[in-house]
């Protein structure tokens, strides 16, 4: 029962390793040979868990070759053009200029019930609103709608909204990211005096905290839930 324990434990982590070290792509952003890939390494592992009586590096050998397979792929797909169409292929521009491309839709043997399926999954139940819909070769669509369409933004009505930027957290779950800290120009000490100054003497007892680029800092405790 141990060596079955040590073995899944062993094998697990190889593939978690792996995984991560092969980028960070959520399964439905996955190219075709990416998801291969994947599935592949899925089935190996699961042969020397469900038998003891392989030997682990017989399952390890094939994970790690087609790990190595994988990074040679991406490699080649940055180098290449040609390449990367080759594996991953190519965008279909399935509506082009408010018009469905039936041609196009074909070819990517895409109907039109999915299209309208997408489309509303995006928020456009009316296809009249849509300029250009995309089928990215990830099998995602991204859709660009007509311009009287679109939601107005701040510079439509020529709006100045300055810089925003990203806050940076300085609090999770009690523990200090003395990184983002760092980042900012900023000491533990700083932080400590500001937290204290709103009456919290403990940091452990924040859940939470950033600052924005305009110098305001945001925090929740542990007691506000």
């Amino acid at each position: 029962m141990l060596i079955v324990f040590v073995r899944t434990f062993i094998i697990y982590a190889v593939v978690v390793v792996l995984m991560r070290l092969m980028g960070k792509r959520q399964i439905g952003q996955l190219e075709p040979y990416e998801l291969v890939v994947a599935v592949m390494i899925a089935e190996l592992a699961a042969i020397p868990m469900e038998d003891k009586a392989i030997p682990l590096v017989h399952g390890l050998i094939p994970i790690f070759t087609l790990f190595f397979i994988q990074v040679c792929i991406s490699y080649i797909n940055m180098k290449s053009l040609w390449f990367r169409s080759f594996m991953d292929g190519s965008p279909s521009i399935v509506i082009r200029n408010g018009k469905i491309d039936i041609d196009e839709l074909a070819k990517a043997r895409y109907n039109i019930n999915e299209l309208l399926e997408q489309l509303r999954t995006k928020g456009y139940a009316n296809i009249a609103d849509v300029e250009f819909a995309i089928l990215e070769t990830s099998g995602n669509l991204s859709v660009i709608p007509k311009s009287q369409k679109r939601p107005l933004t701040p510079a439509d009505l020529h709006i100045d909204t300055g810089y925003e930027g990203l806050p940076l957290p300085l609090v999770l779950d009690g523990t200090i990211q003395r990184d983002n800290l760092s980042d900012a120009g900023l000491t533990v000490d700083w932080l400590v005096s500001e937290l204290a100054k709103l009456g919290i003497d403990d940091v452990n007892e924040v859940f939470f905290a950033s600052l924005d680029t305009q110098g305001n800092l945001f925090y929740q405790t542990r007691k506000e839930r």
